[in-house]
Parts: C-alpha cells; sequence; structure tokens
C-alpha cells in the first residue's frame, strides 16, 4: 500500500496584541532534510505529540514532548522526519516587547540584541509544563463552543512562555539578574492602582494590557509583580472580585441570570455557572434558591479562603 501523502497545516487558535498562539499538525513520512526554510519572528514551539528534526548547519536538534524549541527570527533551517508518525505541537508568538521582558530577568543585555532573545535553541520541557500546554492549548481550541477570557488567555501563556524559558536558562547555566533598586513600596503603589481600576471596571471585558499600561508597568511585569504582592494571578483576582458581587445581587434581587453574568463581566451565563460552581460547589440558580444570609457568610468565608490559594 502506498504511503499517505505528506501534508502541513497551521491554524491560529488565539491572538491578541500580547500574543498569537498557532497549532500546526504534519504528516510526513520518515525523510531527510526539506528545503531551507526561514523563521519569520522569535518563536517557541512547544510538541503535542510526535518529532521532528531541526537542522541549523551541521547541528541537529529534535523536538518532541519533553523538549522546547525555539526559532530565532531570520534563522535559516531545514526540517526531516525521523519517524512516520508525523507530529503536531503549538507555536507560540509574543510581541517582542512581551518576549524580552521575559528574558530580561535572566539576561540583562537583552536590550544589546532585542531582535535576538534566545541564546539557545532548545531546552527542557517537564511534565508540568506539558500538561499546563496541553491545557491552554486545549481551552484555546473550544473556545466558540466554552468561550474564554482574554485576560486569562494572555496571562496563563505569558506565564508559561516565561517558564519554558526559565528551564532553558537555568539548564545552560545562566545566572539570574541582579535584582534593580526597585522598592516594594513602587510594586505595592502599582498593585493598589491596579486594585482600583479592576475595582472599577469589573463589568468590563478588560484586557491585561490596558491594565498594565494604565499602571505604567509591561504585561509580564505587571502580572508577575501583582501575584507576588497579592498572592493572587490578576484574572483570579478579577473573577472573585466579580464572584463577591454575584452573591448579593443573587439573593437580594430577581434579575436574570445571563443579565446578572454580562453585568459582571463574564462572557456568557454558561461561562458565569462554570465558574460559580468550580468556586462555591454549586450552581447560581440553586444557591438563590435557597439563598439566606446564613448562606451568603458562609460562602463569602469560603471565598475569602480560597484567596488564599493559587488555582484559577
Amino acid at each position: 500500500m502506498p504511503a499517505a501523502p505528506d501534508f502541513l497545516e497551521f491554524h491560529t487558535i488565539y491572538s491578541s496584541p500580547i500574543v498569537t498562539v498557532s497549532n500546526f499538525c504534519c504528516r510526513a513520512n520518515r525523510s531527510g532534510p526539506g528545503e531551507e526554510e526561514l523563521s519569520e519572528a522569535n518563536r517557541v514551539v512547544l510538541m503535542r505529540r510526535g518529532a521532528f528534526s531541526k537542522h541549523l548547519g551541521r547541528k541537529k536538534i529534535t523536538a518532541d514532548v519533553n523538549q522546547a524549541l525555539f526559532f530565532a527570527k531570520d534563522a535559516v533551517y531545514r526540517v526531516s522526519h525521523p519517524v512516520d508518525c508525523g507530529d503536531c505541537g503549538t507555536i507560540f508568538t509574543l510581541a517582542p516587547r512581551n518576549l524580552n521582558d521575559i528574558v530580561r530577568a535572566r539576561d540583562p543585555s537583552i536590550d544589546e540584541h532585542p531582535d535576538r532573545p534566545f541564546q539557545f535553541v532548545t531546552g527542557p520541557c517537564d511534565v508540568k509544563i506539558y500538561w499546563r500546554h496541553h491545557l491552554l492549548a486545549r481551552q484555546l481550541e473550544s473556545q466558540r463552543e466554552h468561550p474564554i477570557e482574554h485576560f486569562w488567555a494572555d496571562e496563563t501563556t505569558l506565564q508559561l512562555v516565561a517558564d519554558v524559558l526559565e528551564f532553558a536558562f537555568d539548564r545552560q547555566g545562566s545566572s539570574r539578574e541582579t535584582p534593580r533598586i526597585t522598592t516594594d513600596a513602587d510594586h505595592a503603589e502599582k498593585t493598589e492602582a491596579a486594585k482600583e481600576l479592576l475595582a472599577a471596571r469589573m463589568s468590563e471585558r478588560v484586557m491585561l494590557d490596558e491594565i498594565a499600561r494604565e499602571v505604567g508597568a509591561s504585561p509580564f511585569n505587571f502580572a508577575r509583580l501583582f501575584r507576588r504582592q497579592t498572592g493572587l494571578p490578576v484574572h483570579r483576582y478579577l473573577t472573585l472580585l466579580r464572584l463577591g458581587a454575584s452573591l448579593e445581587r443573587l439573593a437580594e434581587s430577581n434579575v436574570d441570570l445571563t443579565i446578572l453574568a454580562l453585568e459582571l463581566g463574564f462572557s456568557s451565563h454558561s461561562h458565569f455557572t462554570d465558574v460559580f460552581r468550580h468556586e462555591f460547589g454549586e450552581t447560581p440558580s440553586s444557591f438563590r434558591r435557597k439563598a439566606s444570609r446564613k448562606s451568603i457568610g458562609e460562602i463569602s468565608r469560603n471565598l475569602i479562603a480560597r484567596r488564599s490559594t493559587g488555582d484559577r
């Protein structure tokens, strides 16, 4: 039986001013290096299954689920396939400023070569990274059926890429940047400003880069300092604000749940219900039916307790 024809397909599963995430899937028979290709941007590639080899001159690097691959802008390379099963993976393309902000913590010289942030072509990808990558990709792929918030997608993707780069720097033995003389007071001031903005714009579909710009920080640096100051990712903090506001509204009014969800900044009734159930173990409609001052107090205490955790 003749072998199935080769094919390679790409499709974008998420795009924002901060990052573009694309899936690729290749069905190729075992082969030697193909034609030369040119990387159009600095990209991080994580594999979902299968393997392929990237050739840089005489150097060969094989990508699989245990290895992240870094493609430098304008790099010329060729690809070969060591097995017949094909391969699928995810490409992360960050806006240059956001990528460089991540790299700067480990490479202070990045501003001298802003177009060349990668000192390496591969890095380790442990099982926790693979699992987070898999979950993120699945959620981005299914957003037509299950809408996601861009705020969450941006923050989650930035942190995933930052952790992948951290592993790569660690493996090559790079030292960490000596912290700049930036006071805790400055971070606290930015955090308090952000908390005010989040409270004031809780009902809006706010974006991570908007809030970061308002407080005078890059998206990655803002997300990092906010988490250090509050113990929570920014999106989770915002979600808990919305859920806290929902309790009294549910107990004291008969407002339609879809209207309430949209007024609180959730993307839909189903999104509100899913998040509410995840936090409180029941649906908004169930809570409303048995709502009392006692139950509100109990659930509010549960909400406060959960704020001390970093779970989404």
